[in-house]
C-alpha cells in the first residue's frame, strides 16, 4: 500500500502549505484531497510535486506492506 505520509512531513519541514501548492503552485484542490484521503494519483502530479518541492519521490510516497 502506498502511503503519503512522507508527503505531509516534506510540506512541515520546508513550510509550505497546501494553500500555498493549491493557489500559488497552481496544484488543484482535488490532487491535494486524493492524497489525504490516500488514493492514487498520477506520476506526472508525482513528478511536478517533486519539482516543487525540491524534493526525491521517497520524500513524498512510501510503500508500506499490509
Amino acid at each position: 500500500m502506498i502511503s503519503y505520509k512522507p508527503f505531509f512531513d516534506t510540506l512541515l519541514k520546508k513550510g509550505v502549505t497546501e494553500y500555498n501548492l493549491i493557489f500559488k503552485q497552481g496544484f488543484s484542490a482535488n490532487t491535494i484531497h486524493r492524497i489525504k484521503k490516500g488514493e492514487a494519483i498520477s506520476t506526472k502530479t508525482l513528478d511536478a510535486l517533486c519539482y516543487a518541492l525540491d524534493c526525491e519521490v521517497s520524500d513524498i510516497i512510501k510503500f508500506e506492506k499490509d
